[in-house]
């Protein structure tokens, strides 16, 4: 299969305050706040949900189109991803923005002062999965991640004119989006991925039921946090999957992102949803146990013996000779 996955491309600027905010603050001098923090040590990361998801599938050996927005200064970056399997030839350029960007400071009480730099992200709604589909020879499915709103909404409309399947997996950019945009944007998917918070909040955006929205998409997939994920389809039995045992609990973040890469990846195997959705637990759990999104190793005997303890060989038989 041929996957193109959509999304922000972003990198996160982490510091750390070795004292307190609180203690920097004057009451009554709040409304002309003018504070400067020694921060002691800076991490630099790679991130977005589009590059964090084509990262994992291609530590699985799959070689996923990346589709989004960057600056300038976006050739490092690049350079990364195409060693790890990336496609990278449709991610526009900026020619005056930099890459968005998260700058976050947090404090020894873990309080945090950030901010979110959209840059050329902004871009993404000039793409044209067209000129996408026609570089690569065709696309199977569109993953359309968060990203900028209006380039959301862009490629789910193309997607729809041109009978290009496309998963549903707007996230974040859910805060900031009503209930037009958002039953837009997952009508005639294919996939609609949610955690369960999420799924909450589409439903009472939507003014739709559970049963509504099941009927409008082709699968419902739900990740549970700890408890793994659930995938709902018209008419099937729910299909229910555990998280593998983790070794360690060290970060969370871009957790989601490498199921769906996992999961994707399993499609496009054709090893079956459940088979799918075990490959994106499996991987998820080598990102829990890891500081950062794109910083684990996949190596491949250990996934596997992970992979089997947890599920089984019947399951690892299935998937063994894709991660030869």
């Amino acid at each position: 299969m041929r996957i193109a996955v959509t999304g922000s491309i972003a990198t996160d600027h982490l510091m750390t305050f070795p004292g307190r905010f609180a203690d920097q603050l004057v009451a009554d001098q709040l409304h002309t706040v003018s504070l400067s923090f020694l921060v002691d040590n800076l991490d630099v990361r790679r991130g977005g949900v589009g590059p964090n998801i084509c990262f994992g599938m291609g530590q699985l050996g799959g070689t996923p189109i990346l589709v989004g927005a960057a600056g300038y200064d976006f050739d490092e970056y690049r350079a990364w991803l195409d060693r790890h399997g990336v496609d990278t030839g449709s991610v526009r350029i900026s020619e005056v923005l930099h890459t968005a960007r998260f700058v976050c400071t947090t404090d020894k009480d873990h309080n945090q002062i950030g901010s979110f730099y959209t840059g050329a992200m902004s871009e993404a709604r000039l793409i044209e999965l067209k000129a996408v589909a026609d570089r690569v020879g065709g696309l199977d499915l569109v993953l359309i991640g968060a990203d900028d709103p209006e380039a959301m909404l862009r490629h789910t409309e193309e997607c729809r004119t041109r009978d290009i399947p496309f998963a549903a997996d707007f996230s974040q950019q859910i805060a900031r989006m009503d209930g037009d945009e958002i039953r837009t944007l997952l009508d005639g998917a294919t996939y609609l991925f949610s955690n369960e918070y999420e799924k909450g909040l589409i439903e009472s955006k939507t003014g739709w039921t559970d049963a509504e929205i099941l009927s409008r998409v082709g699968h419902r997939v739900t990740t549970l946090g700890s408890r793994g994920v659930r995938i709902e389809r018209v008419g099937d039995t729910p299909i229910e999957v555990g998280c593998a045992e983790e070794t360690a609990k060290v970060d969370p973040t871009g957790v989601g992102d490498a199921f769906r890469a996992g999961f994707l990846t399993g499609l496009s195997w054709g090893v079956g949803l459940e088979r799918a959705a075990q490959v994106g637990c499996m991987l998820a759990t080598l990102v829990i146990e890891t500081l950062g999104t794109q910083e684990y190793t996949l190596r491949r005997a250990n996934f596997m013996e992970r992979f089997t303890k947890a599920y089984g060989d019947e399951a690892a038989s299935e998937v063994q000779s894709f991660l030869s």
